[in-house]
């Protein structure tokens, strides 16, 4: 009998799917509980936990669309969340390609200075982004940048920075140096090495990076509400959401509405990526 159906293997992979199963039922419950309360009328939710709807007969008549129509409609949320739209992709996409271009030059040019300026990258991970809040606060109000998406982006972009370059150079130090040398020998200049072989052999990384960053910045509520302010034109929807724990901290079932809004689209962009997600973080913790 191979070694892969003895007793004790097949004990020792059950317990193991056992744990994963019991593991994904905790983390999904919170979310599954907040699903089923943003569509129950306030009644429901004030007279009764979310986990009855399992043990009496379902009735969609005890089911509303209310909660979103008031969050979306009366409440401000659907400016909030193409403001969050407006924030996090420009706030994913400027980063990402900086630090491509930069994580490329790191691991495959050969420039003055270039062990020094990457200590310096390296070094300002460690950095806490309380320190920068009140200098680049002061600056912003100068330049008219405060309360300005324009401001959010180059927050997030520099705060991102440092984390993508350090990814993506691990991860482009790990690939082949010959295929690049081959590639300079018949003519290529860095831009196409870049462009035409660094770029699609690391969409693993890349996809990585986007996840962290987006995220980031969807859930970001810190750094939004010292460089938004009161300007409630461009504010997202973690700050729209803080206001209305706020307002509504006794009606439940409009506050778990808007905390699904907010989640919709991070769970989206996450299942869609999550194939590349682990290997590009091993790839670029264990090379480089």
């Amino acid at each position: 009998m191979s070694r892969r159906w003895t007793p004790g293997a097949v004990a020792s992979r059950a317990s193991l799917h056992f744990v994963i199963v019991l593991l994904c039922l905790v983390w999904l419950l919170p979310a599954l509980g907040l699903l089923v309360s943003s569509f129950r009328p306030a009644q429901a939710v004030s007279g009764s936990g979310w986990w009855t709807v399992f043990t009496t007969p379902f009735d969609f008549t005890q089911y509303t669309l209310d909660n979103y129509r008031h969050v979306l409609f009366q409440d401000g949320m659907a400016r909030a969340f193409l403001n969050s739209l407006l924030i996090s992709v420009p706030s994913t996409v400027l980063p990402v390609l900086v630090a491509a271009l930069a994580a490329f030059a790191f691991a495959w040019l050969r420039f003055p200075g270039r062990e020094l300026l990457l200590l310096i990258v390296v070094g300002l991970l460690v950095v806490p982004l309380q320190t920068t809040f009140i200098p680049i606060l002061r600056l912003y109000s100068q330049w008219g940048a405060a309360g300005t998406f324009a401001g959010l982006w180059f927050a997030h972009t520099g705060y991102g920075l440092p984390f993508a370059i350090y990814l993506l150079r691990n991860f482009f130090a790990a690939l082949p140096r010959d295929l690049f040398e081959s590639a300079y020998i018949d003519g290529a200049s860095p831009w196409t090495a870049f462009w035409r072989l660094a770029l699609p052999m690391s969409t693993p990384a890349i996809a990585s990076l986007v996840i962290f960053q987006f995220l980031w910045v969807w859930n970001d509520l810190l750094v939004a509400l010292i460089y938004v302010g009161g300007t409630q034109e461009v504010a997202p929807l973690t700050v729209r959401l803080s206001t209305l724990v706020g307002s509504y901290g006794q009606e439940w079932h409009v506050l778990t509405a808007a905390a699904f809004v907010t989640m919709i689209v991070p769970l989206s962009v996450f299942f869609a990526l999550q194939r590349y997600f682990v290997r590009g973080i091993l790839a670029g913790a264990v090379k480089g």
